[in-house]
């Protein structure tokens, strides 16, 4: 497993499940010839999207960034339109790290589309249940009322079986929140209404998560924006904002998505200073 140590914080990648979604609603208005030589594609013009949940270890407390897509949460059918090839290994590789769900404090949700959201729930002798039986589920409450009430557009992101059973672990915010020192869940808008980043700064060192903002490294330019987003002007506000903060501060990148990065660093020029790949 990755791990990145930003200050007093740990940070490692699970392995949430893989999908396959159209690249070019992936980079909405971008030109196949442009984004495919950044990304690489498939004869069905997919592209590989890990849903690899993050977990920060410190200060006392353990906490998930996202969910995964869980085991057993869809359909053969929507296995196949989502391109789904491999589900959740979370359990395997918190126990590999002398874990188990129930060790998880809380799980920080940028936003609650089934790909980050599916994961919060697991089957238990045919009853659903939430995943991280322990865990209190953070989110902000623009994206919390949504999750519950989707738009004619977002209801086919935010589904009730990712949700309903775990309502009793909720818990919103406004704005921002500051878990532990050094990390704060800001409520940015964009590829959501209430689409959170998570940053975390200790001793000089800057770490970034713009989560579905810049869902993989090849969304650095800041008009490559997906279709998928409802609020494409404040995703390029957002991306605007925190990859001018990032790159003049030599902070870390983080991705949920990139099939390659698991982090990457920038210069002023925004070019790749240092990288953190997926183990193959």
């Amino acid at each position: 497993m990755e791990q990145l140590t930003i200050g007093d914080y740990t940070v490692t990648w699970l392995r949430g499940g893989v999908v396959h979604l159209d690249g070019g609603a992936m980079f909405g208005v971008v030109p196949k010839p442009l984004w495919s030589k950044k990304y690489p594609v498939n004869d069905k013009n997919q592209i590989e999207l890990r849903c690899d949940p993050i977990l920060i270890q410190g200060n006392g407390k353990n906490m998930l960034i996202e969910a995964g897509i869980g085991n057993d949460r869809f359909t053969d059918k929507q296995k196949r339109n989502f391109g789904i090839t491999e589900e959740s290994f979370v359990d395997e590789d918190l126990r590999a790290l002398g874990m188990t769900t129930a060790d998880i404090d809380e799980v920080i949700m940028t936003h609650m589309h089934y790909d980050h959201a599916a994961g919060l729930v697991k089957a238990v002798d045919g009853e659903e249940v939430p995943a991280f039986e322990n865990a209190v589920i953070y989110l902000s409450d623009t994206e919390w009322e949504e999750t519950k009430n989707p738009n004619l557009r977002s209801a086919n992101t935010y589904w009730k079986q990712n949700w309903k059973p775990v309502e009793h672990k909720v818990e919103t915010f406004q704005d921002e929140r500051m878990p532990v020192p050094g990390i704060i869940q800001q409520k940015t808008g964009g590829h959501s209404n209430g689409m959170c980043i998570v940053t975390i700064e200790q001793h000089d060192n800057m770490l970034i998560h713009m989560a579905d903002n810049m869902g993989t490294h090849a969304h650095q330019p800041v008009l490559w924006v997906t279709a998928y987003d409802d609020y494409p002007v404040d995703s390029i506000a957002a991306k605007q904002k925190y990859m001018d903060i990032g790159c003049n501060n030599e902070a870390w990148f983080t991705f949920y998505h990139d099939y390659k990065y698991r982090a990457i660093q920038l210069n002023s020029a925004g070019d790749i200073q240092a990288s953190l790949e997926k183990q193959r």
